[in-house]
């Protein structure tokens, strides 16, 4: 089966590779030849991954999968959610955005959060989606230098290291994006 992951991230992309079976054969925005920015104009998460399936399955003719990822914060009313790639502004600088979040939080005792990943699957125009979720702790500074976005302030419940203190390996093990794409495999094996 072929599937294009709708995905500019290479970080991303190397942490599904990592998860998907070799029997799928997965297609980056590369591979059919899409350079153009893939709209993410809706006011969810959902939404957003919804979006960006259906305009590489509308305009390329090729199934596809999505996934859009936020940062939710109790204490902030869930922000930065679906505006975490440029909470900070439209540069989408993960530092900025970091620095914002515990600029916010300075001083709050309530720091719970989670990471909300949710994968939207568009084979032959028919959706299905998939969520991960991680729930944790936001951090008062930031540790470690591994993975991306906000991993090193977020501290996952039950574990003494952030995100960016885990090496790839272990955080896929636990991740909002691990456990909606091992949802996604296991769906996609029932197809074959």
């Amino acid at each position: 089966m072929k599937l294009v992951f709708a995905t500019a991230n290479q970080n991303k992309a190397k942490e599904i590779q990592l998860l998907i079976p070799n029997s799928i054969e997965i297609l980056s925005l590369n591979d059919i030849h899409c350079q153009e920015e893939i709209p993410e104009t809706q006011a969810t998460i959902e939404g957003n991954a919804s979006q960006k399936a259906f305009y590489v399955y509308e305009k390329y003719s090729q199934n596809c999968f999505a996934d859009d990822t936020g940062l939710e914060v109790e204490a902030l009313d869930g922000q930065p959610g679906v505006l975490s790639a440029r909470y900070a502004g439209e540069a989408k600088n993960a530092n900025d955005n970091m620095d914002k979040v515990l600029l916010e939080m300075k001083g709050m005792s309530n720091r719970k959060a989670r990471f909300k990943t949710v994968i939207s699957l568009v084979i032959n125009g028919k959706e299905l989606q998939f969520e991960g979720i991680v729930d944790g702790t936001i951090l008062t500074e930031k540790r470690g230098n591994s993975g991306f976005g906000y991993d090193p302030i977020f501290l996952p419940d039950g574990s003494s290291k952030s995100f960016a203190e885990m090496d790839l390996s272990e955080k896929n093990r636990i991740s909002h994006r691990a456990i909606a794409v091992n949802k996604l495999v296991e769906y996609l094996k029932t197809l074959a």
